[in-house]
């Protein structure tokens, strides 16, 4: 179902050479301290660049070994680690990110410009400018963002890998397979025709989730989901966006269901996409007003009386009527979903 992975080409093997990244080495390794020597790095050609982005979850006894390569990519590579015995978990998934002057996100504008503005003046403005500051804070942002936006989901019952830890450009996640095989993409896996439409409508409940939780994945298809015993799990949200900036982002919300419905399409399951989204969106907003002009009145109250408004939790009366699907409860992969809340 996996084939082995291969190394990255000789192509990519001289990025250690370049005088940025022997800087980012240099800082990562003053902050080391313990001795980490993996076995499966003894004679790795990006041996450094692995163990200055490791090492910090092996001090906090996360893990004690890297044992394989899972997959290696342009802007990140994941490795199968033994994960500490105190974390409660066999194995853990590290995702090592190189910095983002080294890798070349397509389209990142376009999310960055779809995230949520952060009030630190002082680090916009080196962004703006693109110093190398910027850079570097930039590089920050979209691995931080990544970790919370997935540490949201999997509260909220997403399934997705739950989140471990994040340090420097690694990410620590639950590993998603065995210790002889990684689960495999969606896109290398032939379905039968009568799975099919319950997959679907998992991932279109994990798409009504995220929604609710003001996130869109924005770069959601069959390589970005994961098959492993007959359920899926969704991974790579460095591009998800908030849903919050406004119906520039609806695009992407579009493009993700499209590439759903074509996937599925040949195992018989048809569906229409610019419907689905056009409707999942609407009840988004709908929500989204709600919720601001309950919001207005409590505020406005406050003010007149002094004293807060009573109210009950979640949605306005008729609200959730109203929402369908979107806030509804549901059960998948054995954790409760509970009833969704916007705001």
């Amino acid at each position: 179902m996996s084939e082995t992975p291969q190394e990255p080409s000789d192509a990519k093997q001289s990025f250690e050479s370049n005088p940025e990244v022997q800087r980012w080495l240099k800082t990562q390794a003053e902050s080391s301290q313990e001795s980490f020597q993996p076995t499966f790095l003894s004679s790795h050609h990006e041996r450094d660049w692995i163990l200055s982005s490791l090492a910090l979850f092996y001090q906090r006894r996360l893990i004690t070994d890297i044992l394989s390569l899972v997959k290696p990519g342009k802007e990140a590579t994941v490795y199968c680690c033994q994960a500490h015995p105190e974390t409660g978990a066999g194995l853990l998934a590290a995702k090592v990110y190189r910095p983002r002057m080294f890798r070349s996100l397509k389209d990142d504008a376009v999310y960055r410009e779809n995230r949520a503005v952060g009030r630190d003046q002082r680090r916009r403005r080196a962004i703006l400018k693109k110093s190398r500051m910027g850079r570097a804070f930039q590089v920050e942002d979209w691995l931080h963002y990544e970790y919370e936006t997935q540490s949201l989901l999997y509260a909220a019952g997403g399934d997705v890998p739950r989140p471990f830890a994040q340090e420097g450009n690694a990410m620590l996640m639950a590993y998603i397979g065995d210790r002889e095989h990684a689960a495999p993409r969606l896109h290398e896996v032939s379905l039968s025709r009568q799975e099919a439409p319950a997959l679907f409508e998992q991932l279109l409940q994990n798409v009504e989730l995220f929604l609710a939780h003001d996130r869109i994945h924005g770069d959601l298809s069959a390589y970005n989901v994961l098959y492993w015993e007959g359920h899926l799990t969704i991974i790579d949200f460095a591009q998800a966006v908030d849903a919050r900036q406004g119906p520039q982002v609806l695009p992407l919300l579009v493009r993700d269901i499209e590439r759903l419905c074509d996937y599925f399409a040949p195992f018989g399951v048809h569906a229409q996409p610019t419907q689905l989204s056009t409707a999942l969106w609407k009840r988004y907003q709908y929500c989204r007003g709600r919720h601001a002009l309950r919001h207005h009145r409590r505020r406005r109250h406050r003010r007149s009386t002094g004293r807060r408004l009573r109210h009950r939790r979640g949605h306005p009366p008729g609200c959730r009527r109203r929402l369908g699907g979107l806030l509804l409860s549901f059960q998948c992969s054995g954790r409760p979903r509970p009833a969704l809340c916007l705001g």
